[in-house]
Protein backbone atom coordinates (compact mmCIF):
# COMPACT_ATOMS: atom_id res chain seq x y z
CA UNK A 1 0.00 0.00 0.00
CA UNK A 2 2.66 2.63 0.84
CA UNK A 3 4.16 1.69 -2.71
CA UNK A 4 1.14 3.00 -4.47
CA UNK A 5 0.71 6.05 -2.14
CA UNK A 6 4.16 6.68 -3.27
CA UNK A 7 3.60 6.18 -6.65
CA UNK A 8 0.22 7.92 -6.94
CA UNK A 9 1.56 11.08 -4.93
CA UNK A 10 4.52 11.03 -7.29
CA UNK A 11 2.71 10.98 -10.81
CA UNK A 12 0.13 13.48 -9.09
CA UNK A 13 3.20 15.87 -8.56
CA UNK A 14 4.96 15.17 -12.07
CA UNK A 15 1.92 15.77 -14.10
CA UNK A 16 0.65 18.78 -11.80
CA UNK A 17 4.43 20.54 -12.12
CA UNK A 18 3.89 19.49 -16.58
CA UNK A 19 0.62 21.12 -17.09
CA UNK A 20 1.94 24.60 -15.07
CA UNK A 21 5.30 24.25 -17.28
CA UNK A 22 3.58 23.87 -20.53
CA UNK A 23 1.82 26.66 -20.26
CA UNK A 24 4.79 28.84 -20.17
CA UNK A 25 5.24 31.36 -22.61
CA UNK A 26 7.69 33.71 -21.51
CA UNK A 27 10.73 34.32 -23.38
CA UNK A 28 13.16 33.15 -20.55
CA UNK A 29 16.43 31.45 -20.58
CA UNK A 30 16.96 30.87 -16.44
CA UNK A 31 15.42 28.74 -13.84
CA UNK A 32 14.84 31.84 -11.76
CA UNK A 33 12.80 34.01 -13.77
CA UNK A 34 8.37 34.13 -13.48
CA UNK A 35 6.78 31.40 -14.36
CA UNK A 36 3.60 32.78 -16.59
CA UNK A 37 0.30 31.15 -18.44
CA UNK A 38 -1.36 31.66 -21.23
CA UNK A 39 -3.99 30.95 -22.76
CA UNK A 40 -2.20 30.08 -26.19
CA UNK A 41 -0.03 28.06 -24.38
CA UNK A 42 -0.41 24.37 -25.45
CA UNK A 43 -2.16 22.02 -23.63
CA UNK A 44 -1.09 18.66 -25.20
CA UNK A 45 -4.68 17.45 -24.58
CA UNK A 46 -5.91 18.42 -28.71
CA UNK A 47 -7.05 15.79 -30.45
CA UNK A 48 -4.75 15.28 -33.71
CA UNK A 49 -5.69 17.66 -36.58
CA UNK A 50 -8.24 17.67 -38.35
CA UNK A 51 -9.70 18.85 -41.75
CA UNK A 52 -13.44 18.90 -40.53
CA UNK A 53 -15.42 22.92 -40.68
CA UNK A 54 -15.72 24.34 -37.26
CA UNK A 55 -18.98 25.82 -36.11
CA UNK A 56 -18.64 29.01 -38.59
CA UNK A 57 -17.86 26.41 -41.18
CA UNK A 58 -13.97 27.86 -42.17
CA UNK A 59 -11.56 24.93 -42.27
CA UNK A 60 -9.36 24.14 -38.68
CA UNK A 61 -5.91 25.43 -38.51
CA UNK A 62 -3.06 22.67 -38.93
CA UNK A 63 -2.11 21.85 -35.76
CA UNK A 64 1.46 23.02 -35.30
CA UNK A 65 2.77 22.78 -32.09
CA UNK A 66 4.22 19.73 -30.14
CA UNK A 67 5.00 18.29 -26.59
CA UNK A 68 7.52 15.70 -25.93
CA UNK A 69 8.32 13.89 -22.90
CA UNK A 70 11.64 13.49 -22.61
CA UNK A 71 14.16 11.41 -20.06
CA UNK A 72 16.03 14.72 -19.04
CA UNK A 73 16.92 18.36 -20.13
CA UNK A 74 20.66 19.49 -20.76
CA UNK A 75 22.17 21.76 -18.34
CA UNK A 76 22.99 24.17 -21.47
CA UNK A 77 22.94 24.25 -25.19
CA UNK A 78 26.67 25.38 -26.02
CA UNK A 79 28.24 23.18 -28.67
CA UNK A 80 31.44 24.13 -28.09
CA UNK A 81 31.13 22.49 -25.16
CA UNK A 82 29.52 19.21 -25.84
CA UNK A 83 25.93 20.96 -24.93
CA UNK A 84 22.96 19.00 -26.10
CA UNK A 85 20.19 19.61 -28.71
CA UNK A 86 23.05 20.83 -31.46
CA UNK A 87 21.39 19.37 -34.34
CA UNK A 88 18.04 21.47 -33.42
CA UNK A 89 19.63 24.88 -32.67
CA UNK A 90 22.77 24.68 -35.03
CA UNK A 91 24.17 23.97 -37.91
CA UNK A 92 27.13 22.22 -39.37
CA UNK A 93 29.58 21.94 -42.65
CA UNK A 94 27.84 18.75 -43.63
CA UNK A 95 25.51 16.55 -42.31
CA UNK A 96 24.42 12.33 -42.42
CA UNK A 97 21.43 11.62 -43.98
CA UNK A 98 18.97 8.78 -43.06
CA UNK A 99 21.21 6.58 -45.96
CA UNK A 100 24.25 7.45 -43.75
CA UNK A 101 25.12 9.67 -47.29
CA UNK A 102 27.11 12.92 -46.71
CA UNK A 103 25.17 15.47 -47.52
CA UNK A 104 25.31 19.77 -47.52
CA UNK A 105 24.73 21.62 -44.95
CA UNK A 106 25.97 24.94 -44.57
CA UNK A 107 28.81 23.88 -47.20
CA UNK A 108 26.62 23.23 -50.43
CA UNK A 109 29.86 21.91 -51.86
CA UNK A 110 33.55 20.52 -50.51
CA UNK A 111 36.83 19.00 -52.32
CA UNK A 112 39.25 16.66 -50.77
CA UNK A 113 42.91 16.82 -51.19
CA UNK A 114 44.39 13.22 -53.20
CA UNK A 115 46.30 12.44 -49.95
CA UNK A 116 43.37 12.86 -47.91
CA UNK A 117 44.72 15.29 -45.57
CA UNK A 118 42.85 18.85 -47.07
CA UNK A 119 39.67 19.60 -47.29
CA UNK A 120 38.15 22.65 -48.68
CA UNK A 121 34.62 23.75 -48.01
CA UNK A 122 32.34 26.36 -49.71
CA UNK A 123 29.41 27.83 -47.71
CA UNK A 124 26.31 28.37 -48.89
CA UNK A 125 25.41 32.03 -48.93
CA UNK A 126 22.05 32.10 -47.37
CA UNK A 127 22.71 30.63 -43.83
CA UNK A 128 21.74 33.13 -41.13
CA UNK A 129 22.37 33.45 -37.90
CA UNK A 130 19.02 33.67 -35.86
CA UNK A 131 20.13 37.57 -35.00
CA UNK A 132 20.01 38.09 -38.38
CA UNK A 133 23.75 37.98 -39.32
CA UNK A 134 25.54 35.54 -42.26
CA UNK A 135 27.29 32.40 -41.29
CA UNK A 136 31.01 33.86 -42.50
CA UNK A 137 33.71 31.21 -42.65
CA UNK A 138 35.68 33.11 -39.74
CA UNK A 139 32.74 31.68 -37.93
CA UNK A 140 33.62 27.81 -38.92
CA UNK A 141 37.61 28.87 -37.85
CA UNK A 142 36.41 30.14 -34.11
CA UNK A 143 33.91 27.20 -33.47
CA UNK A 144 36.66 24.64 -34.82
CA UNK A 145 39.48 26.24 -32.70
CA UNK A 146 37.43 26.75 -29.94
CA UNK A 147 36.30 22.66 -29.42
CA UNK A 148 40.06 21.71 -30.33
CA UNK A 149 41.58 24.27 -27.28
CA UNK A 150 38.91 22.56 -24.84
CA UNK A 151 37.56 20.08 -23.17
CA UNK A 152 34.84 18.56 -24.95
CA UNK A 153 33.57 14.73 -26.37
CA UNK A 154 34.09 15.79 -30.13
CA UNK A 155 37.82 14.71 -30.73
CA UNK A 156 39.57 17.28 -33.45
CA UNK A 157 43.01 16.29 -32.33
CA UNK A 158 43.82 15.18 -36.12
CA UNK A 159 42.87 18.65 -37.49
CA UNK A 160 46.67 20.61 -38.05
CA UNK A 161 44.84 23.70 -39.05
CA UNK A 162 41.67 25.70 -39.78
CA UNK A 163 41.54 28.57 -42.13
CA UNK A 164 39.62 31.09 -43.78
CA UNK A 165 40.45 31.64 -47.29
CA UNK A 166 37.56 33.96 -47.75
CA UNK A 167 34.61 34.83 -46.30
CA UNK A 168 32.98 31.68 -47.70
CA UNK A 169 35.65 29.18 -47.57
CA UNK A 170 37.09 26.88 -45.17
CA UNK A 171 39.98 24.71 -45.64
CA UNK A 172 40.70 22.12 -42.89
CA UNK A 173 44.34 20.46 -42.99
CA UNK A 174 44.51 17.37 -41.25
CA UNK A 175 47.93 15.85 -39.59
CA UNK A 176 47.64 12.77 -41.36
CA UNK A 177 45.05 11.28 -43.22
CA UNK A 178 41.58 10.18 -41.36
CA UNK A 179 38.96 8.32 -42.96
CA UNK A 180 36.30 9.14 -40.44
CA UNK A 181 37.07 12.65 -40.19
CA UNK A 182 33.53 13.86 -42.64
CA UNK A 183 31.30 11.77 -40.05
CA UNK A 184 33.28 13.88 -37.41
CA UNK A 185 32.68 17.30 -39.13
CA UNK A 186 28.79 16.62 -39.39
CA UNK A 187 28.65 16.52 -35.44
CA UNK A 188 30.63 19.93 -35.30
CA UNK A 189 28.31 22.78 -35.26
CA UNK A 190 28.87 26.16 -35.68
CA UNK A 191 28.48 29.08 -33.53
CA UNK A 192 28.32 33.07 -34.01
CA UNK A 193 31.79 34.25 -32.88
CA UNK A 194 30.65 38.04 -32.24
CA UNK A 195 28.37 36.71 -29.91
CA UNK A 196 29.65 33.95 -27.74
CA UNK A 197 30.72 34.30 -24.38
CA UNK A 198 30.23 32.70 -21.13
CA UNK A 199 26.59 32.95 -20.80
CA UNK A 200 26.04 31.85 -24.49
CA UNK A 201 24.95 28.06 -23.17
CA UNK A 202 22.16 29.68 -21.84
CA UNK A 203 21.54 32.38 -24.65
CA UNK A 204 22.30 30.20 -27.81
CA UNK A 205 21.84 32.03 -31.33
CA UNK A 206 22.11 29.19 -33.96
CA UNK A 207 21.43 28.81 -37.64
CA UNK A 208 19.98 25.44 -37.44
CA UNK A 209 15.86 24.76 -37.76
CA UNK A 210 14.79 26.14 -33.89
CA UNK A 211 15.73 28.58 -31.27
CA UNK A 212 15.53 28.65 -27.89
CA UNK A 213 12.42 30.14 -26.75
CA UNK A 214 12.49 29.34 -22.82
CA UNK A 215 14.60 27.31 -20.58
CA UNK A 216 13.79 25.49 -17.19
CA UNK A 217 16.75 23.96 -15.75
CA UNK A 218 15.48 20.32 -14.73
CA UNK A 219 12.49 21.27 -15.87
CA UNK A 220 11.46 22.45 -19.79
CA UNK A 221 13.01 23.97 -22.51
CA UNK A 222 11.07 25.61 -25.46
CA UNK A 223 11.84 25.82 -29.24
CA UNK A 224 10.45 27.54 -31.76
CA UNK A 225 10.69 27.18 -35.63
CA UNK A 226 13.45 29.34 -37.25
CA UNK A 227 11.14 30.73 -40.09
CA UNK A 228 14.93 32.09 -41.84
CA UNK A 229 15.93 28.60 -41.58
CA UNK A 230 17.92 28.27 -44.95
CA UNK A 231 16.20 24.82 -46.05
CA UNK A 232 12.95 25.87 -45.13
CA UNK A 233 10.92 26.76 -41.88
CA UNK A 234 10.06 23.64 -39.98
CA UNK A 235 5.77 22.27 -40.18
CA UNK A 236 6.45 22.57 -36.31
CA UNK A 237 6.64 26.24 -34.81
CA UNK A 238 6.44 25.18 -30.92
CA UNK A 239 8.02 22.38 -29.25
CA UNK A 240 7.66 22.15 -25.74
CA UNK A 241 10.03 19.21 -23.96
CA UNK A 242 9.01 18.24 -20.60
CA UNK A 243 11.36 16.18 -17.81
CA UNK A 244 9.75 12.85 -17.48
CA UNK A 245 12.45 10.73 -15.75
CA UNK A 246 10.11 8.13 -14.73
CA UNK A 247 8.72 5.32 -17.55
CA UNK A 248 5.50 5.08 -15.10
CA UNK A 249 5.59 8.87 -15.74
CA UNK A 250 5.72 9.33 -19.22
CA UNK A 251 2.97 5.99 -19.73
CA UNK A 252 0.64 8.25 -17.30
CA UNK A 253 1.31 11.24 -19.37
CA UNK A 254 0.43 9.61 -22.49
CA UNK A 255 -2.74 7.72 -21.08
CA UNK A 256 -3.89 11.06 -19.89
CA UNK A 257 -3.41 13.21 -23.29
CA UNK A 258 -0.35 15.04 -22.05
CA UNK A 259 1.80 14.50 -24.33
CA UNK A 260 2.15 14.43 -28.28
CA UNK A 261 5.21 11.87 -28.10
CA UNK A 262 7.19 10.05 -25.11
CA UNK A 263 9.47 7.21 -25.05
CA UNK A 264 8.90 4.15 -23.90
CA UNK A 265 10.75 0.71 -23.50
CA UNK A 266 9.39 -2.72 -24.54
CA UNK A 267 8.87 -4.25 -20.98
CA UNK A 268 6.34 -1.30 -20.41
CA UNK A 269 4.97 -1.48 -24.12
CA UNK A 270 4.37 -4.81 -23.94
CA UNK A 271 2.75 -4.80 -20.66
CA UNK A 272 0.23 -2.24 -21.38
CA UNK A 273 -0.40 -3.10 -25.01
CA UNK A 274 -2.54 -0.15 -26.55
CA UNK A 275 -2.49 3.75 -25.22
CA UNK A 276 -6.38 5.14 -26.98
CA UNK A 277 -5.08 7.79 -28.69
CA UNK A 278 -1.73 7.15 -29.54
CA UNK A 279 0.41 4.16 -32.11
CA UNK A 280 3.56 2.93 -31.17
CA UNK A 281 5.63 3.90 -33.06
CA UNK A 282 8.84 1.15 -33.60
CA UNK A 283 12.54 2.60 -34.68
CA UNK A 284 15.19 0.70 -35.71
CA UNK A 285 18.53 1.20 -33.77
CA UNK A 286 22.03 -0.29 -33.49
CA UNK A 287 21.51 0.48 -29.93
CA UNK A 288 22.82 -2.74 -28.82
CA UNK A 289 23.07 -4.99 -25.44
CA UNK A 290 25.73 -7.50 -25.17
CA UNK A 291 28.54 -8.33 -22.07
CA UNK A 292 31.30 -7.28 -21.63
CA UNK A 293 33.30 -10.75 -20.85
CA UNK A 294 36.98 -9.89 -18.58
CA UNK A 295 39.22 -11.33 -21.48
CA UNK A 296 42.30 -12.15 -19.27
CA UNK A 297 42.63 -14.37 -16.22
CA UNK A 298 42.52 -13.58 -12.89
CA UNK A 299 46.39 -13.05 -12.13
CA UNK A 300 45.56 -10.66 -8.68
CA UNK A 301 46.69 -7.68 -10.84
CA UNK A 302 45.45 -4.07 -9.70
CA UNK A 303 45.00 -1.62 -12.58
CA UNK A 304 45.92 1.73 -11.94
CA UNK A 305 42.35 2.94 -10.47
CA UNK A 306 42.76 0.01 -7.48
CA UNK A 307 40.61 -2.02 -9.11
CA UNK A 308 41.20 -6.28 -9.41
CA UNK A 309 41.69 -7.26 -13.05
CA UNK A 310 40.59 -10.33 -14.90
CA UNK A 311 37.89 -13.49 -14.24
CA UNK A 312 38.91 -16.93 -13.86
CA UNK A 313 35.71 -18.04 -15.71
CA UNK A 314 35.42 -15.17 -18.51
CA UNK A 315 39.07 -15.43 -18.69
CA UNK A 316 38.88 -18.74 -20.89
CA UNK A 317 37.63 -18.22 -24.46
CA UNK A 318 35.68 -21.48 -23.96
CA UNK A 319 33.63 -20.19 -22.00
CA UNK A 320 32.81 -16.72 -24.11
CA UNK A 321 32.44 -18.90 -27.51
CA UNK A 322 30.07 -21.23 -25.77
CA UNK A 323 28.34 -18.37 -24.63
CA UNK A 324 28.26 -16.85 -28.10
CA UNK A 325 26.99 -19.97 -29.84
CA UNK A 326 25.04 -21.33 -26.74
CA UNK A 327 22.14 -18.18 -26.23
CA UNK A 328 18.98 -18.44 -28.52
CA UNK A 329 19.23 -14.51 -29.04
CA UNK A 330 15.93 -14.56 -30.81
CA UNK A 331 14.47 -16.40 -27.75
CA UNK A 332 15.74 -13.39 -25.79
CA UNK A 333 13.82 -10.86 -28.23
CA UNK A 334 11.00 -12.76 -27.67
CA UNK A 335 10.10 -13.88 -24.56
CA UNK A 336 11.92 -11.18 -22.61
CA UNK A 337 11.02 -8.30 -24.84
CA UNK A 338 7.79 -9.40 -26.78
CA UNK A 339 9.59 -9.16 -29.73
CA UNK A 340 11.01 -5.54 -29.76
CA UNK A 341 14.17 -6.49 -30.50
CA UNK A 342 16.95 -8.11 -32.88
CA UNK A 343 19.45 -10.23 -32.50
CA UNK A 344 22.82 -8.65 -32.57
CA UNK A 345 26.05 -10.14 -33.63
CA UNK A 346 28.57 -6.85 -33.36
CA UNK A 347 28.50 -3.51 -32.18
CA UNK A 348 27.45 -2.06 -35.91
CA UNK A 349 25.26 -4.32 -37.37
CA UNK A 350 23.25 -3.16 -40.30
CA UNK A 351 26.00 -0.54 -40.72
CA UNK A 352 28.16 0.03 -43.81
CA UNK A 353 31.40 -0.84 -42.28
CA UNK A 354 29.59 -3.96 -40.41
CA UNK A 355 31.01 -7.51 -41.82
CA UNK A 356 28.11 -10.29 -42.86
CA UNK A 357 30.28 -12.48 -41.50
CA UNK A 358 29.34 -11.33 -38.18
CA UNK A 359 26.00 -13.37 -37.58
CA UNK A 360 26.17 -16.56 -36.60
CA UNK A 361 23.56 -19.53 -35.78
CA UNK A 362 21.93 -20.67 -31.96
CA UNK A 363 24.46 -24.46 -32.18
CA UNK A 364 23.87 -25.31 -28.41
CA UNK A 365 25.63 -28.44 -29.40
CA UNK A 366 29.11 -26.30 -30.36
CA UNK A 367 28.60 -24.64 -27.59
CA UNK A 368 29.01 -27.62 -25.42
CA UNK A 369 31.75 -28.81 -27.48
CA UNK A 370 33.44 -25.73 -26.94
CA UNK A 371 33.00 -26.10 -22.84
CA UNK A 372 33.79 -29.97 -23.00
CA UNK A 373 36.94 -29.74 -25.12
CA UNK A 374 38.29 -27.17 -22.99
CA UNK A 375 37.58 -29.34 -19.50
CA UNK A 376 34.72 -27.58 -18.02
CA UNK A 377 32.45 -30.35 -17.08
CA UNK A 378 29.84 -31.21 -14.31
CA UNK A 379 32.13 -32.71 -11.29
CA UNK A 380 29.44 -32.77 -8.68
CA UNK A 381 26.15 -33.59 -10.95
CA UNK A 382 24.64 -29.87 -9.65
CA UNK A 383 24.38 -28.70 -13.34
CA UNK A 384 26.90 -26.21 -12.81
CA UNK A 385 30.82 -27.41 -14.55
CA UNK A 386 33.58 -26.36 -13.21
CA UNK A 387 37.20 -26.91 -14.42
CA UNK A 388 40.52 -27.67 -12.49
CA UNK A 389 38.07 -26.29 -9.15
CA UNK A 390 37.00 -23.15 -10.69
CA UNK A 391 32.85 -23.01 -10.82
CA UNK A 392 31.81 -21.96 -14.00
CA UNK A 393 29.85 -19.41 -12.42
CA UNK A 394 29.91 -15.19 -11.98
CA UNK A 395 28.28 -12.15 -11.62
CA UNK A 396 26.39 -10.39 -14.03
CA UNK A 397 25.70 -6.71 -13.43
CA UNK A 398 23.15 -4.06 -15.12
CA UNK A 399 22.59 -0.49 -14.31
CA UNK A 400 19.81 -0.07 -11.57
CA UNK A 401 16.15 1.43 -12.90
CA UNK A 402 16.96 0.07 -16.29
CA UNK A 403 13.91 -2.44 -17.31
CA UNK A 404 15.64 -3.86 -20.37
CA UNK A 405 18.82 -4.57 -19.20
CA UNK A 406 17.39 -6.28 -16.69
CA UNK A 407 14.87 -8.38 -18.47
CA UNK A 408 18.06 -8.69 -20.88
CA UNK A 409 20.56 -10.18 -17.96
CA UNK A 410 18.03 -12.48 -16.32
CA UNK A 411 17.05 -14.08 -19.64
CA UNK A 412 20.58 -14.79 -20.42
CA UNK A 413 21.20 -15.86 -17.36
CA UNK A 414 18.47 -18.46 -17.55
CA UNK A 415 19.28 -19.81 -21.43
CA UNK A 416 23.34 -20.16 -19.92
CA UNK A 417 22.06 -22.01 -16.65
CA UNK A 418 19.86 -24.45 -18.51
CA UNK A 419 21.49 -25.01 -22.01
CA UNK A 420 25.12 -24.63 -20.69
CA UNK A 421 25.76 -25.63 -17.25
CA UNK A 422 26.98 -21.85 -16.99
CA UNK A 423 25.88 -20.15 -13.38
CA UNK A 424 25.22 -15.99 -14.24
CA UNK A 425 23.97 -14.50 -10.57
CA UNK A 426 22.48 -11.21 -12.35
CA UNK A 427 22.60 -8.34 -9.81
CA UNK A 428 21.74 -4.26 -10.19
CA UNK A 429 24.08 -1.83 -9.25
CA UNK A 430 24.38 1.92 -8.96
CA UNK A 431 26.65 3.46 -11.38
CA UNK A 432 29.36 4.64 -9.05
CA UNK A 433 29.27 0.52 -8.35
CA UNK A 434 30.96 -0.13 -11.63
CA UNK A 435 34.27 1.98 -10.91
CA UNK A 436 35.76 -1.14 -8.61
CA UNK A 437 34.44 -4.20 -10.69
CA UNK A 438 34.31 -3.65 -14.10
CA UNK A 439 37.79 -4.83 -14.85
CA UNK A 440 36.72 -8.28 -13.31
CA UNK A 441 32.84 -9.00 -13.24
CA UNK A 442 30.87 -9.56 -16.64
CA UNK A 443 28.47 -6.16 -16.79
CA UNK A 444 25.60 -5.52 -19.62
CA UNK A 445 26.33 -2.86 -21.32
CA UNK A 446 24.94 -0.98 -24.62
CA UNK A 447 26.68 0.60 -27.73
CA UNK A 448 25.49 1.74 -31.62
CA UNK A 449 26.53 4.48 -33.36
CA UNK A 450 27.19 6.25 -36.96
CA UNK A 451 30.51 6.28 -36.63
CA UNK A 452 33.01 3.12 -37.21
CA UNK A 453 35.07 5.33 -34.50
CA UNK A 454 33.13 3.71 -31.74
CA UNK A 455 34.87 -0.43 -32.69
CA UNK A 456 38.07 1.58 -32.61
CA UNK A 457 37.87 2.60 -28.84
CA UNK A 458 36.08 -0.25 -27.97
CA UNK A 459 38.69 -2.66 -29.26
CA UNK A 460 42.19 -1.28 -29.97
CA UNK A 461 44.75 -2.20 -27.24
CA UNK A 462 45.18 1.60 -27.31
CA UNK A 463 42.20 1.35 -24.80
CA UNK A 464 42.39 -1.03 -22.39
CA UNK A 465 41.26 -1.39 -19.13
CA UNK A 466 40.27 2.62 -19.18
CA UNK A 467 37.47 4.32 -17.24
CA UNK A 468 35.74 5.63 -20.74
CA UNK A 469 33.74 2.06 -20.25
CA UNK A 470 34.68 0.87 -23.87
CA UNK A 471 36.79 -1.56 -23.28
CA UNK A 472 36.76 -2.11 -19.46
CA UNK A 473 37.36 -6.22 -20.28
CA UNK A 474 41.01 -5.03 -21.08
CA UNK A 475 40.95 -6.84 -24.49
CA UNK A 476 44.24 -7.05 -26.73
CA UNK A 477 44.59 -8.38 -30.24
CA UNK A 478 47.61 -6.99 -32.48
CA UNK A 479 46.15 -8.28 -35.26
CA UNK A 480 42.34 -6.66 -34.59
CA UNK A 481 44.89 -3.73 -34.02
CA UNK A 482 46.59 -3.47 -37.26
CA UNK A 483 43.34 -3.57 -39.26
CA UNK A 484 41.79 -0.94 -37.03
CA UNK A 485 44.91 1.50 -37.61
CA UNK A 486 44.75 0.92 -41.17
CA UNK A 487 40.84 1.98 -41.01
CA UNK A 488 41.26 5.06 -39.23
CA UNK A 489 44.26 6.20 -41.41
CA UNK A 490 42.52 5.27 -44.64
CA UNK A 491 42.28 8.68 -47.15
CA UNK A 492 38.10 8.11 -47.28
CA UNK A 493 35.38 6.24 -45.79
CA UNK A 494 34.65 3.92 -48.26
CA UNK A 495 38.44 3.07 -48.37
CA UNK A 496 38.50 2.47 -45.04
CA UNK A 497 35.38 -0.22 -44.60
CA UNK A 498 37.67 -3.01 -46.07
CA UNK A 499 39.82 -2.97 -43.22
CA UNK A 500 36.48 -2.36 -40.23
CA UNK A 501 35.38 -5.74 -41.28
CA UNK A 502 39.07 -7.41 -41.30
CA UNK A 503 38.81 -6.18 -37.65
CA UNK A 504 36.11 -7.93 -36.69
CA UNK A 505 36.43 -11.15 -38.94
CA UNK A 506 39.36 -11.83 -41.42
CA UNK A 507 38.96 -15.51 -41.30
CA UNK A 508 40.78 -16.14 -38.73
CA UNK A 509 40.90 -13.80 -35.87
CA UNK A 510 38.71 -10.30 -34.99
CA UNK A 511 36.60 -8.81 -32.76
CA UNK A 512 33.33 -11.35 -33.50
CA UNK A 513 31.56 -13.63 -32.09
CA UNK A 514 33.60 -16.13 -34.44
CA UNK A 515 36.63 -14.48 -33.12
CA UNK A 516 37.82 -13.69 -29.46
CA UNK A 517 34.22 -12.64 -28.43
CA UNK A 518 35.22 -10.42 -25.66
CA UNK A 519 31.94 -8.66 -26.18
CA UNK A 520 28.99 -10.87 -26.32
CA UNK A 521 26.61 -9.08 -28.67
CA UNK A 522 23.23 -9.99 -28.09
CA UNK A 523 20.35 -7.76 -28.86
CA UNK A 524 19.57 -4.41 -31.16
CA UNK A 525 16.98 -2.50 -29.06
CA UNK A 526 13.90 -1.38 -31.33
CA UNK A 527 13.17 2.65 -29.55
CA UNK A 528 9.74 2.37 -29.15
CA UNK A 529 7.34 5.81 -28.22
CA UNK A 530 3.72 6.40 -27.38
CA UNK A 531 2.95 8.87 -30.36
CA UNK A 532 -0.46 10.96 -30.59
CA UNK A 533 -2.43 9.57 -33.82
CA UNK A 534 -1.64 12.25 -36.42
CA UNK A 535 1.76 12.49 -35.61
CA UNK A 536 4.20 12.15 -38.68
CA UNK A 537 8.06 11.78 -37.67
CA UNK A 538 9.56 11.59 -41.10
CA UNK A 539 11.85 9.33 -42.30
CA UNK A 540 14.73 8.78 -39.22
CA UNK A 541 18.11 7.47 -39.64
CA UNK A 542 18.56 4.29 -37.90
CA UNK A 543 19.15 5.08 -34.33
CA UNK A 544 22.31 4.99 -32.42
CA UNK A 545 22.78 4.53 -28.75
CA UNK A 546 20.05 5.98 -26.43
CA UNK A 547 17.05 6.25 -27.67
CA UNK A 548 15.77 10.36 -26.84
CA UNK A 549 18.08 12.52 -28.97
CA UNK A 550 17.81 10.50 -32.07
CA UNK A 551 14.35 10.49 -32.16
CA UNK A 552 14.38 13.97 -32.44
CA UNK A 553 17.37 14.62 -34.95
CA UNK A 554 15.00 15.06 -37.63
CA UNK A 555 12.52 17.76 -35.61
CA UNK A 556 12.38 19.80 -38.44
CA UNK A 557 10.67 16.99 -40.95
CA UNK A 558 7.77 16.41 -38.39
CA UNK A 559 4.52 17.71 -39.15
CA UNK A 560 0.93 16.74 -38.07
CA UNK A 561 -1.19 15.00 -41.01
CA UNK A 562 -4.42 16.09 -41.70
Amino acid sequence: MKKLISFALILTLSLALFAMLTGCTENATTENDPVETSDAAPTGEAAAPTDEDDDTGQPLPVKDELIIGFTSIPTHFDPLQSGSAGVLLFSSLIAADADMNIVPDLAESWEISNDGMVYTFNLRDDALFTDGTPVKASDVVFSYYTIMNGATSTDLSIVESVAAADDSTIVITLKQPRSVFLLTAAEVYIAPEHLYNDDFGLNPVGSGPFKLEQYNADEQFILTANEAYYAGAPAMKRVVFVKMDSEDVRLAAAQSGQVDITLTSAVTAAGVGEVPGYYLLVEESVDNMGIALPFTLNEGEINEYGAPVGNDVTGDIAVRKALSYGIDRQKICDDALSGFASPAYSENDGMPWSNPENKIDYDLDLAKKYLDDAGWIDEDGDGIRSKDGVRASFALLYFANDSVRQAVAHATAQQARDNLGIEIDVDAAATADFAATMYSTPIILAWGSSNPMTSYYLFHSSNAGKDDWYNPENYRNATVDSYLDQALNAKSLEESYEYWKKAQWDGITGTSLKGDAAYVFLINKKHLYWAREGLNTGRQKIHAHGDAWPLVANLKDWKWEQ
